[in-house]
Formats: C-alpha cells, sequence, structure tokens
C-alpha cells in the first residue's frame, strides 16, 4: 500500500478529533445535571471533584483519537480493520455509560456497561499495541482512567442504593 498523502492524513486525523468529540458531546448531552446529582451522592474520600472530569475527558478523548489515528496510518482502515472497527464500537459503550449513570439512574446496568467497557479497551490497547506501540501506550490513561471509574461508580452505586437504583 503506498503511504497517504498528507491530505488524507490530515482529514483521517480531523475526523478521528471529530467522531471522538462526537461521542464526548452525546455523553455531555446525558450529563448535563451531573453537577447537581454528582453532589448530591454520598461518595467515597477517594473520589475527585466534578470539575475535574470534563478535562480529563477531553485530553482522553484527544488521545484516543490520535491512537486511532496512528494505527490507521500503518497501511490503512483495511489492513487494521478488525482493531479499529473494535475501536469504533467500544464508543458505543463510552457514550451510553453517562446516560445510564447520571441521566437514568441506573447504578447496576451501569457498572456492567463500564465492566464491558473496560475489557474493550483492554483489548483495543493490546490491539494496537502490537500495530504500533505509541498507540498503545496513548491508550494506557483511558484505561488507568476507566478502572478508576469502574471502581467510583461500584463504590458510588453501592453507597447510594435510593438515588441509584
Amino acid at each position: 500500500m503506498s503511504i497517504p498523502s498528507k491530505k488524507q492524513q490530515t482529514l483521517v486525523l480531523v475526523s478521528s478529533l471529530l467522531i471522538c468529540y462526537l461521542v464526548a458531546f452525546i455523553g455531555a448531552t446525558a450529563s448535563i445535571n451531573a453537577k447537581s446529582f454528582y453532589s448530591e451522592l454520598s461518595r467515597p474520600g477517594w473520589s475527585p471533584p466534578g470539575w475535574l472530569f470534563g478535562p480529563v475527558w477531553f485530553c482522553l478523548y484527544s488521545m484516543m483519537a490520535i491512537a486511532a489515528w496512528l494505527v490507521w496510518t500503518q497501511e490503512g482502515f483495511r489492513a487494521h480493520q478488525d482493531k479499529l472497527l473494535l475501536y469504533l464500537v467500544h464508543l458505543i459503550p463510552n457514550a451510553l455509560w453517562s446516560w445510564l449513570f447520571f441521566h437514568w439512574h441506573l447504578g447496576a446496568i451501569s457498572f456492567l456497561v463500564i465492566i464491558l467497557l473496560w475489557t474493550m479497551i483492554l483489548i483495543t490497547v493490546l490491539m494496537f499495541w502490537k500495530v504500533k506501540p505509541i498507540a498503545g501506550i496513548l491508550l494506557l490513561p483511558y484505561l488507568v482512567w476507566v478502572t478508576f471509574a469502574t471502581a467510583l461508580n461500584l463504590a458510588l452505586w453501592q453507597m447510594n442504593p435510593g438515588l441509584l437504583s
């Protein structure tokens, strides 16, 4: 396969960023009342302040988009279709989680979905790493954050059975 032109590379990078930011927007739409809801919850002492989530997610989505782009630059979509499709599919539970937790207040289901998300991220990290190690490395902070978010989801669900049915 030929090396993609600078124009193609730029187009795919911008598209990758836009896809991630669209997923962020979908999740943020569900989180419009997240600040007030989060403040109502009994939280463990290790829970972060609500203002931290937005900046962290912006950085993570940017890194995710760059990681996918880096995989694409290694011979294109067809050469890594399985990896890039898994990456794209994993964005569904990523966006869905905010709706389940913040909008519908479903603690158990959101916990199951975040476990699924974590598993898909881990597989994606390993698959991306095999193609281009830096792509896998760029996803490691995302895996760490979702690991933390999984523990926080469980703790919040257990501490707030009346608010997170």
